[in-house]
């Protein structure tokens, strides 16, 4: 049985392997239209929650102008730790923070911004309560969610692969959690429970995940998120092994050399 708040744990090699093969894979491919997103607002303060390995931040470094303050926030210090290592091409302000209990004012900030976070609050409308209570007049929330994970093809077949390889208790994470919260009529209660009274705006966007070989998206999701947990604790084949069979089904599927699947995301921008 898995606990669902070993989710949240991004630690030892994780935040490198995430940053290295997961980030160019998936991230990527949706950082530039969500920063782009935010610069329209012409805001003078951004903050992001869930900021991860600063993909998202370094797609609004390159956005913003200069002159705006841009604060980068994410529960885990392993993975800011990270960011702040690849850096941005201007100053980022890299802080510690609970999404759910942000150390901000009132009313401090024009844009909070969250890329593909939301899905790890435990209490989301809680998460959008502070981001509501953080954001001035006429701000707004901008974030984006994975489709489910029948839309998104890697992930698809790495959780339809384990399955197979462990029948009795099969690991579900990329299923239960990053592809978990699609469903546009549970966010928009989620926000409307948090006081936001606008209707969210949403919009569902395709795009292609393509890598080198077969092995790539297998590291990438095998050793680069928490589902790397789920596979050590089960008994019987090891992460090496998982990894192996992941890359088997992956290229069965789309090929022996360089593979290309699909990914979908709902992008969601509520007014404050």
């Amino acid at each position: 049985m898995d606990r669902p708040g070993s989710d949240t744990v991004f630690a030892g090699s994780i935040p490198e392997l995430y940053d290295t093969y997961l980030v160019p894979l998936i991230f990527e491919p949706y950082a530039a239209g969500l920063a782009h997103r935010v610069a329209a607002r012409r805001p003078s303060r951004v903050l992001e929650t869930a900021a991860g390995t600063g993909v998202l931040t370094r797609a609004m470094a390159r956005a913003l102008p200069a002159l705006v303050d841009l604060v980068a926030t994410d529960l885990n210090q392993p993975m800011l730790d990270r960011a702040a290592a690849v850096g941005t091409q201007r100053p980022v302000q890299w802080q510690q923070a609970d999404a759910t209990q942000l150390p901000f004012d009132d009313a401090s900030f024009d844009v909070v911004a969250c890329q593909f976070g939301v899905m790890f609050f435990p209490g989301k409308a809680r998460a959008f309560s502070e981001a509501r209570r953080v954001l001035r007049r006429g701000g707004a929330l901008v974030f984006n969610v994975w489709d489910r994970i029948e839309d998104n093809e890697f992930a698809d077949t790495v959780t339809t692969a384990l399955a197979r390889l462990f029948p009795a208790d099969p690991p579900r994470f990329m299923a239960r959690t990053p592809h978990g919260y699609f469903d546009r009529e549970a966010i928009a209660g989620d926000l409307g429970d948090a006081g936001f009274s606008a209707a969210p705006r949403f919009e569902t966007i395709a795009a292609r995940s393509r890598a080198l070989s077969a092995r790539v998206p297998a590291v990438a999701y095998c050793q680069g998120t928490p589902l790397r947990g789920e596979i050590e604790a089960r008994c019987g084949a090891g992460l090496a092994e998982a990894t192996s069979v992941c890359t088997a089904a992956i290229a069965e599927r789309f090929g022996a050399g360089p593979v290309d699947a699909k990914i979908q995301a709902h992008i969601v921008v509520v007014e404050g």
